[in-house]
């Protein structure tokens, strides 16, 4: 049964923050609130079935990641650009009784979608478990309030339930980041979670159990394969969803372009001209590089030893748009996105730069239109 009154204690939101600090004064609003018309919108257009405690219907939830025009004129901006059947599957996986685990190497957006899909699921994506090499099992567990333990022992009272235990009993998605960096034997502890749907709480002779709704998503990059595995017994409790690289040039571009869009008016960085040329230029750059082939197949170049992500191009555009902004002439050029992917592309000071110069000299040197950006990058590579 579950541990009397702990699902009301369990349940119960944390004091909201008021609105307009979430709204208006967080520097990175979660989904629930950047998104929150998107959410109504659907909501209202939404008359589709709807698994228990969820928000939306899973058509909706996909409408939500993948974009669209709702029968109103609403226009829903796409979360994630790629294949709809992986948003598909993720989600039809959450509408069943099995975990959802996204993979993928660094920089594929594992957990934006991760965040996006608990926003519009359950309106909250805040019930997060952050792994480390140092996560502790009380992190995914529960902890202890000390000061009532010390004084009268344990108690409902003394305990602190963690977030994947207050989506149990609210029936609600938690998520777990980074999952193979959290030593094996606290991966185990959800175990029991995810195959009984229950938490014991030993200490109590209790347990509770996950109502209606629950479900966990937990995200992995394959880069940390061999530094905590999944044991067999975790796996087989997950559904593995991979999410892949963009497919084309135009959809990392796009993709850059957009989040660049969104940071920058986040940070309320001053609008620059178009930039898409300078884009385009950084994700031919990285994907040359991550390939290990130019695009027109031509040349075969050596791949630096970092995974020069979307996610990472991302940065490195978000860097030349302040640089031009502050210190430029308001329009992005080459010399405000070279020194930016000198850092992402030089990781080993010793191998990565010879990696780059050569391609530097060999490719970048030799393409017509690209004289500009190979000054810059030679300037910042001195």
């Amino acid at each position: 049964m579950t541990a009397p009154g702990t699902e009301a204690a369990v349940g119960a939101a944390p004091e909201a923050a008021p609105e307009s600090a979430t709204a208006s004064q967080a520097l990175r609003p979660h989904a629930e609130h950047a998104f929150a018309d998107e959410l109504k919108a659907l909501a209202a257009a939404d008359d589709r079935p709807r698994p228990e405690r969820w928000k939306l219907s899973p058509w909706a939830v996909a409408t939500y990641l993948l974009g669209g025009t709702l029968p109103g004129g609403t226009v829903i901006t796409p979360k994630y650009v790629g294949p709809r059947r992986v948003v598909e599957v993720a989600v039809t996986t959450l509408a069943t009784d099995r975990a959802l685990l996204l993979l993928g190497v660094p920089g594929t957006a594992k957990t934006w979608v991760s965040e996006h899909l608990a926003a519009a699921v359950s309106g909250d994506s805040t019930l997060l478990v952050q792994g480390t090499a140092g996560t502790p099992e009380e992190a995914i567990r529960y902890g202890w309030d000390y000061a009532r333990l010390l004084a009268h022992g344990p108690s409902r009272e003394a305990l602190v339930p963690g977030p994947v235990m207050r989506a149990m009993a609210r029936g609600m998605t938690a998520r777990v980041e980074e999952l193979t960096r959290i030593p094996a034997d606290v991966q185990d502890t959800l175990i029991t979670i995810l195959s009984e749907k229950t938490l014991p709480v030993p200490e109590l002779g209790e347990e509770v159990q996950a109502v209606r709704g629950f479900n966990l998503i937990a995200t992995a990059n394959d880069r940390d394969r061999g530094v905590n595995d999944l044991s067999s017994a975790l796996r087989r409790r997950f559904n593995t969803v991979v999410l892949p690289l963009p497919a084309t040039p135009e959809d990392e571009v796009d993709i850059v372009s957009r989040r660049v869009d969104q940071i920058g008016r986040s940070l309320d960085l001053p609008s620059v001209p178009d930039g898409t040329d300078e884009i385009r230029r950084v994700v031919t750059v990285f994907r040359e590089l991550r390939d290990g082939v130019t695009t027109d197949g031509r040349t075969k170049v050596k791949s630096p030893s970092g995974t020069l992500s979307t996610a990472e191009a991302i940065s490195v555009v978000t860097g030349g748009l302040a640089l031009a902004a502050h210190f430029g002439d308001g329009v992005l050029r080459a010399g405000d996105v070279a020194a930016g992917i000198l850092g992402a592309v030089v990781r080993d000071p010793a191998a990565d730069r010879l990696v780059w110069q050569e391609y530097l000299e060999t490719v970048v040197r030799e393409r017509d239109g690209w004289k500009d950006f190979y000054r810059a990058c030679r300037e910042v590579s001195a």
